[in-house]
């Protein structure tokens, strides 16, 4: 009977899974471009995509309720970036791991600039991957979201839906040669959106009159109007 470990995220079923969620995202994310990317992942091992048109990436992983990485910080706690900082924000499983899955959702979307891909992956609630995953993480409180719940969340926050995909074998203990399935029982899913760019409304021109010389082509006294 296999055995449970304290890092669900690190075990081969999972690290099967994340693969494929990769290579799902990958045509996705190569498009995006920037200065700042941030990945907020759910094991420490996580590390960032090779994007060549993303500059920075700051790494953080949950743990324990807390941030750790690049910085260290409460996971109760707004994160410690300004709005619009990333073009890219990458949540690769950590809402199943969040205190507060729904705020750190919120406060990805706030982190995001306008016209930024918001990207999200996870274990599907439903499928047969649900039961073994809170099976190894008895003792724990996961948390495995519902991709159209998110879907509808990210909606009403004003995003565009790019992608929701189901990813991965039906079961975890498939063989990384049968990973390749996918389809709606996939263990896993992947979500892209994108955040709406700010609308620029333009002035309204006001006209004012300009005096015309004499010596132009309208009539002495006739005013000609221009918008300034």
């Amino acid at each position: 009977m296999p055995q449970r470990d304290d890092d669900i995220y690190a075990s081969a079923p999972l690290r099967r899974l994340l693969d494929a969620q990769t290579c799902v995202l990958k045509p996705e994310l190569q498009r995006c471009f920037g200065t700042h990317a941030l990945l907020l992942g759910a094991s420490f091992g996580d590390a960032p995509p090779a994007l060549p048109m993303l500059g920075c990436w700051a790494t953080l992983h949950l743990a324990n309720g807390r941030y750790q990485g690049d910085l260290r910080a409460a996971a109760d706690e707004p994160l410690p970036f300004i709005d619009d900082a990333f073009e890219l924000v990458l949540l690769r499983h950590a809402l199943e791991v969040a205190p507060l899955p729904a705020a750190l959702l919120d406060e990805a979307v706030r982190v995001l600039a306008p016209g930024g891909v918001l990207a999200l992956t996870g274990v599907h609630p439903f499928g047969g991957w649900s039961p073994w995953f809170y099976w190894r993480m008895r003792g724990k409180s996961p948390a495995l979201q519902m991709p159209w719940r998110l879907r509808r969340r990210l909606e009403l926050a004003g995003l565009m839906i790019e992608q929701v995909r189901r990813v991965g074998s039906m079961w975890p203990s498939l063989a990384a040669t049968r990973q390749a399935i996918a389809g709606a029982f996939g263990g896993g899913y992947v979500l892209v959106a994108r955040k709406r760019r700010h609308m620029v409304t333009p002035l309204r021109l006001k006209p004012a009159p300009v005096r015309v010389p004499t010596n132009g082509r309208l009539s002495p006294g006739t005013r000609r109007s221009s918008a300034l």
